[in-house]
């Protein structure tokens, strides 16, 4: 498979039934899951692993590592409708690798290869991503995560990073595209930037 082929298929998967601005619930790009998940496989974290998707959605990257090689995926998610959703998603291209978890974050336990997360950006509830980032370097040596592409949230990002003993090995910044569906949307299409991470276990 091809990164323009697998973005495709993952622009048309079903998005959130119902949003919830609270949570932050902006369906991940079908270019930018791609980039992610193509820079993974690339690095050997995705074929033949055993990977979390923390805060899964709609199952838009648990459904790209799948179609990637990935042997198991534990998709957390704390709104159920989503996950209903993620399900379906995945049932659409007879994906039957993935764990569904309704449940918060916090109260996943199982040890990983490799974690992949979109988590909130902050923007609705401060610091909203730091409970995904912690997950994430208990549970996992290697993870992918999306962040926005801001001075100060890159040096939250490099001293949270350090402070949990863990390294940034790459970071790419692309454009992430959001709709307008909450009341407080301006324009009918934002672009804003963002970074996608890999951090590393030093």
């Amino acid at each position: 498979m091809k990164k323009k082929h697998l973005a495709m298929l993952l622009s048309q998967l079903k998005g959130f039934p119902e949003p919830r601005p609270e949570l932050e619930q902006y369906r991940t790009p079908g270019n930018v899951a791609a980039e992610l998940l193509w820079l993974a496989h690339s690095l050997g974290d995705v074929e033949g692993k055993i990977i979390a998707d923390l805060g899964a959605g709609t199952g838009v990257l648990s459904v790209g590592v799948c179609l990637l090689g990935a042997e198991r995926v534990y998709a957390v998610e704390i709104d159920g409708k989503a996950l209903e959703t993620a399900r379906e998603n995945a049932a659409s291209l007879n994906i039957d690798c993935i764990d569904f978890i309704n449940a918060d974050v916090s109260e996943f336990s199982e040890k990983t290869d490799t974690v992949i997360m979109n988590p909130p950006f902050g923007s609705q509830v401060k610091h909203a991503d730091r409970p995904f980032l912690s997950k994430a370097f208990e549970v996992s040596d290697i993870i992918y995560s999306i962040h926005l592409a801001k001075p100060e949230v890159r040096r939250f990002i490099e001293s949270f990073t350090r402070d949990h003993g863990f390294s940034i090995t790459h970071r790419v910044t692309l454009p992430f595209e959001i709709p307008a569906q909450f009341h407080f949307h301006r324009k009918r299409l934002e672009r804003i930037p963002v970074d996608i991470y890999r951090f590393q276990r030093c």
